[in-house]
């Protein structure tokens, strides 16, 4: 049997009036990270120039458009229809997670509603979405940090990153809940951690494609092993010694 069926399928529903078509390749392929697209919607009203944009990704990534009409003027009457029909998902029982890409704080709680029935909800959208939405999901990816660099050739540090926090803090935070007392701690397991404590954490953010590439930047702080016994191999991370 196909290992991907046995995957957590996922609903992806896009709010087409606040998000970019652009980034819809790579928006698919975040959430095919986590598990199984079944379904795919985009809502908005296809009669306005606006959704113009997203008509030729509708069949090449098998979308299925939902039309929402503007009743009242300067309302989005998006979210409601968007709300409507993952409710209805989500009590059909045919997913497991959802992935909401929107930047409206409108959806928040709906985030909250879905992950009280146990399900995971990834979030997609800019920076500029309000905090609480962010936090109601499990795990939220911004919008900026799928957009390909203009200098492909230039390595990025954190110090290049303005407006951007040191992330060490919550590395160390990270690490205390997830070594349990243990040395030597799976990398991917510090990751599942980090986006506990922050569900926006991305190391893209900090200009690095990977975790492991972030915990690079601070050697007096962290060592990392790689086991190659393991197929595929595995990468640990524990404190430097003294």
């Amino acid at each position: 049997m196909d290992e991907r069926f046995e995957q957590v399928r996922f609903a992806v529903l896009i709010d087409g009036d606040n998000a970019q078509a652009s980034l819809l390749p790579k928006i698919l392929a975040e959430v095919n990270k986590m598990g199984l697209i079944t379904i795919k919607r985009i809502y908005g009203d296809w009669t306005t120039t606006s959704m113009n944009s997203w008509k030729s990704s509708l069949h090449k990534h098998a979308i299925q458009p939902v039309q929402q009409f503007r009743y009242t003027v300067g309302k989005n009457s998006t979210d409601s229809a968007m709300i409507i029909d993952a409710m209805d998902l989500l009590h059909s029982g045919d997913v497991g997670g959802f992935c909401i890409v929107a930047s409206d704080s409108d959806y928040t709680r709906l985030a909250t509603r879905i992950r009280e029935e146990g399900l995971f909800v990834i979030g997609v959208g800019e920076k500029k979405t309000p905090e609480a939405f962010v936090n109601a999901c499990n795990q939220f990816i911004y919008c900026e940090n799928l957009i390909e660099p203009k200098e492909t050739t230039k390595r990025v540090t954190k110090k290049e990153k303005p407006g951007v926090s040191d992330p060490l803090n919550l590395l160390l935070e990270g690490f205390n809940l997830a070594s349990k007392e243990d040395e030597w701690i799976h990398l991917s397991s510090l990751g599942l951690v980090l986006r506990q404590l922050d569900p926006a954490f991305d190391p893209r953010s900090y200009g690095h494609q990977k975790l492991q590439s972030l915990i690079k930047q601070y050697p007096e702080t962290f060592t990392l092993k790689r086991d190659t016994s393991r197929k595929p191999p595995v990468v640990y991370v524990a404190m430097t010694g003294p």
